[in-house]
C-alpha cells in the first residue's frame, strides 16, 4: 500500500480552524449527521462493563465504581465511538470492539457510513480533543463537561468515496508496524537497563573485583576465600578487606528542606536560586524543568537546606521515593523541599561511589523494609542515615566508581541510539 504527500493545488481551507486545508473532494460535515447517538440503559451484569482510557476501550478489571450504578449504565456496542463527557484533553476516547457498557456520563456514538478504525484516529487526534474540550463547559480541569447536544455540532472532515476505509486499511497497517517497533525498541532498553543495575549490584558489592589494565579495566570474580560474611543479611558476603558502614557514618550532614509557603514564602517560575522538588530527579540526575525558583531572602531563611555541589539527593516522599541524583555546579544556587534528603559526605569521601550504593537494586530493595505506607510512601531521614553501606579502601572505591560511570554512560548512550534509530 503506497501514499503520497498531496500538493498545495489538490488541497482547499475546510473553513474550520481545528480543521485546516482538506482535499478539495473532501467535505465538512457536523458529527450529528454522520452519526447515531446511543442512550440505550442497560445492567452491567448483562453488558460488561468497558473503561475508556488513552489506549482506547478496554475491558473493567476492576469492580465498578461505587458511585455507578450497575444498573444504570449505557450500551455499547462493537464499532461505537465513545469518549467521556468531562473532557480530559488526554484522548481517553475510541472506537470499541467490545459489546459492553459504559458510565452514563460518556457520550456514545454509532457511525452511520464511515469507517470505524478511520473515525477511532480521527476522533483520538490531539486537534480534535482540543476541539471537544472548547465546546465544554464547568470548571476547568475539574467539572468540565462537553454534553452530547454540544458535541453533536462540531464539524468533521470526510472523505470521497471509500478512501476512509483506505486511510482505515492504512493505518492499520502503520500502527501495527509501530507497534511492533516500540515493542523491539522497548526490549531492547529494558535488557540494558536490565544490564546496568547488575553492572551496579556486582561491583559495588564486591562479587566482582575491577581490575585496571592496559585496556582500561577488566572485571575478576572473587573466589569465596577472598569473602567473609558482611554480618548484614540483605547484603551478604563481601570481600576480605572491606567494611560495613551506615551511611551517617560517612556524612558530615543529612537534611532536608522545607516548602516556602511554610514560613509564609512564595515559589516562582523564573529567579535567581533553583528550588528543586522531587519531579526534578529523574533517571538518576536533577530535570531542570519543570522549572522552580525562590527569591534570595527565601533562601537565606532556608540556608539549612541550601544545596552544594557534590550533596547526594534521596527522594524520601512520594510516588519516586529512591531517586537519587549527584547535585552539581551548574545546578547551584539551588534548595529543596521536604520530600528530598540531602547527603553532605565527609571530604575524603568518594559521592559517586555513595550515589551507586544508594541507587543499587539491592539498596532499594531493602528501602521498601522501612519505608511508611500511608497517603504517600515516606522515610525519615533516621532511616536513611541508618542504611548500610559496604565500603572499600580509598584506592578501590575510585577505580570502581571510574568503572561504573564510563559504563553506565556507554549503555545509556545505546540507549539514545535505539531511540533516535527507532524515532526516525
Amino acid at each position: 500500500m503506497e501514499y503520497r504527500y498531496r500538493d498545495a493545488s489538490e488541497m482547499k481551507d475546510s473553513g474550520v480552524e481545528w480543521i485546516g486545508n482538506i482535499p478539495k473532494d473532501w467535505t465538512i460535515s457536523r458529527i450529528d449527521k454522520e452519526f447515531n447517538v446511543r442512550n440505550e440503559k442497560v445492567s452491567d451484569k448483562e453488558y460488561p462493563p468497558l473503561s475508556v482510557t488513552k489506549q482506547g476501550i478496554l475491558p473493567q478489571l476492576e469492580n465498578v465504581a461505587k458511585s455507578d450504578n450497575g444498573d444504570n449504565r449505557k450500551k455499547v456496542c462493537v464499532g461505537d465511538f465513545v469518549i467521556n463527557s468531562r473532557a480530559d484533553r488526554k484522548g481517553s476516547c475510541g472506537v470499541s470492539i467490545y459489546d459492553g457498557s459504559v458510565s452514563l456520563i460518556c457520550n456514545v456514538l454509532t457511525p452511520k457510513k464511515l469507517h470505524p478504525q478511520y473515525v477511532h484516529s480521527l476522533f483520538r487526534n490531539y486537534y480534535f480533543s482540543e476541539e471537544f474540550y472548547r465546546w465544554g463547559s464547568g470548571i476547568v480541569d475539574d467539572l468540565w463537561s462537553t454534553n452530547i447536544e454540544k458535541m453533536k455540532k462540531i464539524n468533521i472532515p470526510i472523505p470521497m468515496g471509500e478512501e476512509d476505509e483506505k486511510i482505515a486499511n492504512f493505518l492499520d497497517k502503520k500502527t501495527s508496524q509501530f507497534d511492533s517497533i516500540i515493542s523491539k525498541k522497548e526490549a531492547l532498553i529494558e535488557k540494558l537497563e536490565e544490564a546496568k543495575k547488575s553492572l551496579i549490584s556486582e561491583v559495588v558489592t564486591g562479587k566482582v573485583k575491577v581490575v585496571k589494565s592496559s585496556d582500561g579495566y577488566d572485571l575478576v570474580k572473587r573466589s569465596s576465600d577472598d569473602m567473609k560474611d558482611s554480618g548484614v543479611e540483605w547484603i551478604g558476603e563481601i570481600p576480605k578487606d572491606w567494611e560495613v558502614k551506615r551511611i551517617k557514618q560517612i556524612s558530615n550532614v543529612i537534611s532536608k528542606g522545607t516548602t516556602p509557603s511554610t514560613i509564609g514564602r512564595e515559589i516562582a517560575d523564573n529567579g535567581k536560586i533553583r528550588f528543586l522538588k522531587a519531579e526534578n530527579i529523574y533517571d538518576g540526575d536533577i530535570c531542570l524543568t519543570p522549572q522552580f525558583f525562590i527569591d534570595e531572602e527565601t533562601n537565606k531563611i532556608l540556608k539549612r537546606s541550601e544545596l552544594k555541589e557534590h550533596d547526594v539527593l534521596f527522594v524520601i516522599a512520594g510516588a519516586t521515593i529512591g531517586k537519587t541524583a549527584i547535585v552539581k555546579k551548574a545546578h547551584c544556587p539551588a534548595n529543596t523541599n521536604q520530600a528530598i534528603s540531602f547527603i553532605r559526605l565527609y571530604n575524603n569521601i568518594n559521592y559517586k561511589f555513595v550515589y551507586f550504593w544508594l541507587s543499587s537494586p539491592k539498596l532499594q530493595e531493602n528501602m521498601w523494609l522501612y519505608a511508611v505506607q500511608s497517603a504517600q510512601p515516606n522515610l525519615s531521614m533516621e532511616n536513611l542515615g541508618n542504611f548500610h553501606i559496604v565500603y572499600p579502601n580509598k584506592e578501590e572505591i575510585d577505580i570502581i566508581t571510574d568503572y561504573i560511570e564510563i559504563n553506565t554512560i556507554k549503555i545509556c548512550e545505546i540507549m539514545e541510539v535505539l531511540d533516535t534509530k527507532y524515532k526516525n
